[in-house]
């Protein structure tokens, strides 16, 4: 078996060995590409553009688009180009490239969504305080600990991972490089340094959580509280694409890394990893800008804009 040394490309998992399923899959997954790469962008350029969105919320959600549309340029392309040439291997310095951008982006996904549930929580629970909390200042410093964070994480784990013997072979069952999976391809014992600081991350992870969903008891109980129906409503509907993308990143993140390994198979990997990798990203603008006025009039506004360019 070679060692790590002497390793200089990695195998990744093909979805499909027939050359017709090869150019299915470059074509589905080239539809959801460029379908997430214009949603994030349109909803990047309307927030850019327009001052009346120039407001803490919308510039955490830009840093959310932002982030949505790295993640999925990180896996996406490199799986597209692999059925299209019907190649499976990925350069070890390209793999490494892979795990640290897909985990930067991921991590400070989840930071931003830590903080945009604080956003709300001020907005609906100490509106008074809004300006002062969340002036533009400190919305610079949390994006800025945010993506900071989401660095350091990434280049810890990245720098340890493939700092490991690696004594089981090239093959990745994987469609793009993942560090469990390049973790079972680690000499005996010599992941347990990876592990504990999976587990420390899932500590940090399940902190974020908890603050989310306390966050939200109180934005409930301060929304419920509100003597207008038509205030509930709106303070009801600034929230609840936010919940809903929390939900949608932390169930298919838990699916993924906290499934019983007696259910893993590598069809379901596979399946899991396309849910976790590609669907947040895809679906979050959509479901930002589907109850949300301000933002449906900007995008309406940019469209406009577009269509008259062209004449």
């Amino acid at each position: 078996m070679p060692n790590s040394s002497s390793i200089t490309e990695f195998l990744l998992l093909a979805f499909a060995d027939t050359r017709e399923l090869q150019l299915l899959h470059f074509c589905l997954f080239l539809g959801i590409y460029l379908a997430a790469v214009l949603s994030n962008g349109l909803i990047i350029i309307a927030i850019a553009c327009d001052h009346h969105l120039h407001t803490p919320m919308y510039f955490f959600l830009l840093n959310l688009s932002l982030l949505d549309l790295g993640s999925i340029s990180t896996t996406l392309p490199k799986s597209m180009a692999s059925s299209l040439w019907d190649t499976r291997a990925i350069s070890y310095a390209g793999c490494a490239a892979q795990v640290f951008f897909f985990l930067f982006l991921i991590s400070a996904e989840f930071s931003v969504l830590t903080i945009m549930a604080y956003d709300r929580y001020v907005a609906i629970c100490k509106p008074l305080h809004y300006g002062t909390l969340l002036g533009s200042r400190a919305c610079v410093h949390m994006a800025a600990a945010a993506w900071g964070s989401g660095f350091v994480y990434a280049v810890l784990h990245t720098a340890n991972t493939f700092s490991l013997p690696l004594c089981q072979g090239n093959v990745l069952q994987q469609f793009f490089c993942e560090i469990p999976h390049i973790l079972r391809l680690s000499c005996s014992n010599s992941y347990l340094r990876e592990v504990g600081l999976l587990v420390s991350s899932f500590v940090l992870a399940l902190g974020c959580f908890v603050f989310i969903s306390l966050s939200y008891v109180k934005i409930f109980t301060t929304v419920l509280r509100i003597p207008s129906e038509q205030g509930r409503h709106k303070a009801f509907s600034t929230c609840l694409p936010h919940l809903v993308v929390v939900s949608l990143v932390i169930s298919t993140s838990m699916v993924a890394y906290l499934k019983s390994p007696s259910l893993s198979s590598p069809a379901l990997d596979l399946v899991v990893a396309v849910l976790y990798s590609m669907l947040p990203p895809a679906v979050n603008p959509l479901i930002y800008s589907m109850r949300n006025q301000e933002l449906k009039g900007a995008l309406g506004k940019l469209i406009r804009w577009f269509h008259l360019q062209q004449h």
